[in-house]
C-alpha cells in the first residue's frame, strides 16, 4: 500500500527557509516521478518541483527556480523540499505525490500523479 506522509510545514517569515519532508512507503520508487505540489488558498493545486528518481533529474516551476530544491533520501525513505527565500505567494498547503501508473502528462502536471499525501501547511508572513 502506497503511503505518503508530509511534515515540516509551519509559520515562517518572508525571506526565511523551511524544509518539507514526505515519508514514503509501500513501493520501491526507484524508477518513478515524485513531486511536490502547492495549493494556495482559493487556487488550484500546482506542481512546483518534481524528481525522476532513476535519473535524478529535477524539474521546477519558474516561480520557485533558484529558491526550492527537491531531493530524495533513499535511506530515510523521504522526499524532501528545501524552500529558501520564501515569499508571501508561497503560502498554502504543500502536497507530496508519486506516479505509479502509466499515465503521464508532464512532470509538474497534476494528472501525472495518482498517489497523494494529506498535505502540510506553510504560512509565510510579511
Amino acid at each position: 500500500l502506497v503511503q505518503l506522509v508530509e511534515s515540516g510545514g509551519g509559520p515562517v517569515q518572508t525571506g526565511g527557509s523551511l524544509t518539507l519532508s514526505c515519508r514514503t512507503s509501500g513501493h520501491s520508487y526507484d524508477n518513478n516521478y515524485m513531486a511536490w505540489f502547492h495549493q494556495a488558498p482559493g487556487k488550484e493545486r500546482e506542481g512546483v518541483a518534481a524528481l525522476l528518481t532513476s535519473y535524478k533529474r529535477t524539474y521546477y516551476a519558474d516561480s520557485v527556480k533558484g529558491r526550492f530544491t527537491i531531493s530524495r533520501d533513499v535511506a530515510a525513505s523521504t522526499l524532501n523540499l528545501q524552500m529558501n527565500s520564501l515569499k508571501p505567494e508561497d503560502n498554502g498547503t504543500y502536497y507530496c505525490a508519486v506516479k505509479i501508473g502509466d499515465q503521464f502528462s508532464g512532470p509538474l502536471n497534476i494528472r501525472t500523479y495518482d498517489f497523494w499525501g494529506q498535505g502540510t501547511q506553510v504560512t509565510v508572513s510579511s
